[in-house]
């Protein structure tokens, strides 16, 4: 078990270290646009959607990533003050019931969303937007796996932590 967490933990590490440069690309391409905006007075509707297709992206790719190093949105009123057990009980529950179950939905219904626009060779409605929308909605069900993944390791890590605590109070 401790295998799969730590071949997906690491996998995951890598994905969230690549995209993390994706921040560095989004800076670069805002500072272009605003230059061109303001400086010489003209913008493209490709420009606006390179940065939005960008931020998806890098908020897809790292859902996983900021889950893995808990820097997700969490209520910790009550959570912070938790045994490791009850932390591990409170994972083990939210992820089985309600992250995993959500990650498939996702995946399930982002599918048959990224094969339409693909079939019909999507591209912006705008004049002179993007080409191939598809691309940008097919990270849609790959963000919802890597988050699946994680959520899996999440999950045999939390179930290892009960099981080594009942075990060792035993």
């Amino acid at each position: 078990m401790n295998y799969l967490i730590n071949i997906i933990d690491k996998f995951i590490e890598k994905i969230g270290k690549l995209v993390s440069w994706l921040s560095l690309l989004l800076v670069l391409v805002i500072c272009y646009d605003v230059v061109m905006r303001y400086v010489f007075d003209t913008s493209s509707a490709a420009m606006f959607e390179l940065e939005w297709h960008i931020f998806a992206a890098l908020f897809l790719l790292s859902m996983a990533y900021a889950f893995k190093h808990d820097k997700h949105v969490r209520v910790d009123v009550f959570y912070a003050q938790f045994s490791d057990k009850g932390k591990a009980i409170v994972n083990f529950i939210g992820t089985s019931i309600f992250l995993i179950p959500f990650c498939l939905v996702l995946i399930k219904t982002s599918i048959p969303f990224v094969i339409d626009s693909y079939e019909i060779l999507e591209s912006s409605p705008d004049p002179g937007g993007l080409p191939n929308r598809f691309i940008i909605k097919s990270i849609i069900p790959i963000g919802g796996s890597l988050l699946f993944l994680q959520a899996v390791s999440m999950l045999l890590t939390s179930f290892s932590e009960l099981i080594v605590k009942k075990e060792t109070s035993a």
